[in-house]
């Protein structure tokens, strides 16, 4: 039995965990287009806890790569619990549409850092609102299959 085969807990915010019920239930037929753009379902081992915490995420695609943008609340003070996660455990599972797949993430720095961000908010421009309210640097996430 692998370790992503264990009881996964979902988003407690109601409005991440209904669009996760509804990703899963029909392979993202319903959630990979939500908001406008692309959705994957992101798991990753609880730092704290070592559970399995699964929420739903706008990602874009740099060739073979995915990249999530590391915004809580609107650009709020504190990095989201999913960002920490990887911090801690960088091997994470993903799903997009119904296929699911294990990823290593890594937090992209520097001119890579810069030209993904350029990337992610030519499709999502709010999240430089986000980064110009926030107190902090909000992390660019890069995923690579393993």
């Amino acid at each position: 039995m692998s370790v992503w085969d264990a009881e996964v807990i979902d988003s407690p915010e109601p409005s991440v965990a209904e669009h996760v019920r509804r990703y899963l239930a029909t392979d993202g037929e319903d959630g990979f287009m939500e908001g406008g753009v692309t959705n994957l379902l992101l798991t990753t081992v609880g730092r704290k806890s070592g559970q399995l915490r699964r929420t739903g995420l706008f990602f874009g695609q740099d060739e073979d790569r995915f990249v999530l943008i590391g915004s809580s609340f609107s650009g709020g003070p504190k990095h989201p619990s999913w960002y920490l996660n990887l911090v801690a455990h960088p091997e994470a599972q993903v799903q997009i549409k119904g296929e699911r797949f294990l990823v290593r993430a890594r937090t992209a720095e520097g001119e890579e850092r810069a030209r993904l961000w350029r990337l992610m908010t030519s499709w999502w421009p709010a999240y430089d609102t986000y980064q110009a309210r926030s107190t902090r640097e909000i992390p660019v996430v890069v995923l690579e299959r393993i």
